[in-house]
């Protein structure tokens, strides 16, 4: 929406309000004439984004009418400062330092994550290559621990030693599987693996 647009759109519904210009020149914190120099004059140019919403609201209709993008929904998710390991493995010293960052909340619900139960952690190594290169963040689910008997991809720890890998049931027993075919599976005993979560996003710098 330009601003010849917005102007036309903010005089209706002011308009069709009833409320004066005074009123809402008070509402974004200027001057009684301020909003009828923008709607007769022209000046400014254009009100600013968070001026057209604050009216929008005050007014009781859509923010996008006057042209205000919607807002995201965001929520924050701990980034584990570790790396898990697609080779042989990484040791994790102090998985209490965590950093927070933001991932979009409508974006969480459609892989079926809670955010409370999300976290982002670093790739290292070349083992889950080309899935999952060296560098690459990936977003793990919490809630989802538990391998079945088709092969999904998880963060896990061995004796110490995070990595992610491709996990599939073997009844009492877990294959544990590399992506590139240069490190061979292994099998080892369920109880011998802790599961973190399951990998349901990767995310990767193209340079």
């Amino acid at each position: 929406m330009d601003a010849h647009a917005q102007r036309v759109a903010i005089a209706a519904a002011i308009e069709a309000s009833g409320k004066s210009c005074a009123q809402l020149s008070r509402l974004i914190g200027r001057n009684a004439a301020y909003v009828q120099q923008y709607l007769k004059r022209g000046l400014p140019g254009e009100l600013a984004e968070p001026d057209r919403a604050k009216i929008a609201r005050f007014l009781g209709i859509a923010e996008n009418a006057f042209g205000v993008l919607p807002r995201r929904e965001t929520a924050e998710v701990p980034r584990l400062d570790i790396g898990a390991s697609a080779g042989p493995g990484g040791l994790v010293e102090d998985e209490a330092q965590l950093r927070a960052g933001l991932f979009d909340a409508g974006m969480l619900r459609g892989l079926g994550v809670r955010a409370e139960a999300a976290s982002m952690v670093r790739v290292a190594g070349d083992s889950m290559e080309p899935v999952l290169h060296d560098g690459d963040e990936i977003l793990v689910d919490r809630d989802r621990r538990t391998p079945g008997a088709r092969d999904a991809m998880f963060v896990l720890r061995i004796d110490g030693v995070v990595m992610v890998k491709r996990l599939r049931a073997l009844g009492r027993e877990i294959e544990v599987v590399s992506e590139n075919a240069a490190y061979p599976p292994r099998i080892v005993a369920a109880g011998a693996v802790e599961v973190i979560g399951r990998v349901v996003w990767l995310g990767r710098v193209v340079l």
